[in-house]
Order: C-alpha cells, then structure tokens, then sequence
C-alpha cells in the first residue's frame, strides 16, 4: 500500500523536497494534546489512513475541536462515526469554527450526514482507486443500518462498492441470484445476525477474503448478536474473517486495505 511517508520518500528520491523538509516533516510532533483528546496526527504516515472520530459518547464542542486540530494539521478528510442526526445537525452550524486553511485564507468546508449509516463526512470524496470491487451483502433488512456503515466507510476511503440486501439463507436463492457480483469481488463483506450463516454460505462461495460482521438483530436466544459472532468465528468456510458485533466501520476499513494492497 503507498503511504505518506512512502511518497514523500519518493519525491525526495525524485528531487521534490529536499532531505532537510523531509526530515522536519518526519520530525513534527506526532500527536496534539488538547486536554480531553490526544489527536493522532502521524496515523496516516503510519497506516495509510488518517485518525477517524468516533462520534457516540463526544459532545459535539469535542467534536469540533478535535475536527479544527486535524484540519491545522493537513488532514482535508474527516470521518465522524455513530453520529446521531441532532449532532450533526449542531455541528454543521458550527462548522465555519473549523475552517481549513488554504493560502493564508479560509475556504468553506463541505460537510455531508449520511443518516442511515450515521456518519458525518468533511472534505471531497475520493475516486474509486482500489484494485477491484468490494460486495457488502447482508442476511436481513435490519442488518442495513451496519450494511451501510460498513460500504461507506469503503467508499469514503476510495473503494467501488456493490451492495445486495436481504439475502439471507433462509431463501438461498436470493443470493445464489447475485453469484455474479459476489465471485467477481475483491474482497466481500457479509452482515448478518440471528444464527450469522451467510458468512459460512458466502465463504464457500467466493475465492476472496470474506469479512463477516454480525449483527444485534436476533430474538433473545441470539443474546444481542453474541450467537451470530461465534457461528462466524466457528465458520467451517477457510478465508472468512471476523469483526466485532455491529462494526461496519472496522469491517469497511479491513476491506479498503485489502482492495488497495499491490
């Protein structure tokens, strides 16, 4: 995967920056204390992707902060998660707060609420860059609302994503209906709660990496999706991997990793 420091290395190799740039580059602080939050500010040199705001228990006034540190120090993309419509909402109107910087002045940011995935999104979305598709497929209608987390966090990190909904194994045919879509994947991520099978019916399957996400959808026995996470992790299919209960951010972002290695 290229990262920032691996492209500033090359444009040191190609004559672009100087040793001396590169090296104060490297050198700045790589975290911001600001009291409540220490704002990591070298994640993307580290991992390729820059730090993500987890929205849910944040006041929207920690929000902003923690937005305007990043937007100071380069980062022109800003993911919030699990943010509710009324504080995004709030923050929208608080957003000229946070304006970037762009050759001594300030331009408006643009900000975009995706309320069925619950995130806020500041800056330009990217053009699909990865190395093919990724296909988000779920069990149920319920299972969406993490469904769309999950595609827009791939999205929103430059990825080509296909989304087939309800198509659990409870009516199989549905999804033997998409074995198009899901053999020519990248990489798939399946949704599901109740007993979680679809990851185990998609992983044999598909011949890519299947990340498996289960749901809290579920009468009691399935104990708030902990039945659904150990079906998927007993998952007899080979290649399927698992992430937490509801985290279609996590599972999104492994996607985008996936699809983008060379």
């Amino acid at each position: 995967m290229n990262t920032e420091i691996k492209n500033l290395l090359q444009d040191v190799k190609e004559g672009k920056v100087s040793v001396d740039d590169a090296l104060l580059s490297l050198k700045e602080k790589p975290y911001e204390d600001i009291g409540f939050a220490k704002v990591d500010l070298h994640r993307k040199i580290r991992q390729g992707m820059a730090e993500v705001i987890y929205g849910e228990g944040k006041t929207v006034n920690q929000i902003v902060r923690i937005m305007g540190t990043m937007l100071e120090n380069g980062q022109s993309r800003i993911l919030v998660t699990r943010l509710n419509e009324d504080a995004s909402k709030e923050l929208s109107e608080r957003l000229p707060e946070v304006y970037k910087p762009v050759g001594g002045n300030r331009e408006a940011l643009i900000y975009r609420y995706f309320p069925d995935a619950r995130m806020g999104f500041v800056g330009d979305v990217p053009k699909a860059d990865g190395i093919g598709r990724i296909v988000v497929v779920t069990g149920g209608t319920s299972d969406i609302p993490v469904a769309e987390e999950a595609a827009l966090t791939a999205e929103l990190y430059g990825n080509e994503v296909i989304k087939i909904f309800d198509v659990g194994v409870a009516g199989i045919h549905r999804l033997l209906a998409h074995k198009e879509e899901i053999m020519s994947a990248t990489v798939i991520i399946a949704i599901a709660g109740m007993e979680g099978a679809l990851a185990s019916v998609v992983g044999g399957l598909a011949d890519c990496p299947v990340i498996a996400v289960p749901t809290s959808v579920g009468y009691g026995a399935s104990f708030d999706g902990l039945s659904a996470l150990l079906s998927m992790l007993n998952s007899c299919a080979s290649g399927v991997s698992v992430v937490n209960i509801d985290n279609g951010f996590g599972a999104g972002y492994l996607a985008s990793m996936i699809n983008h290695v060379q």
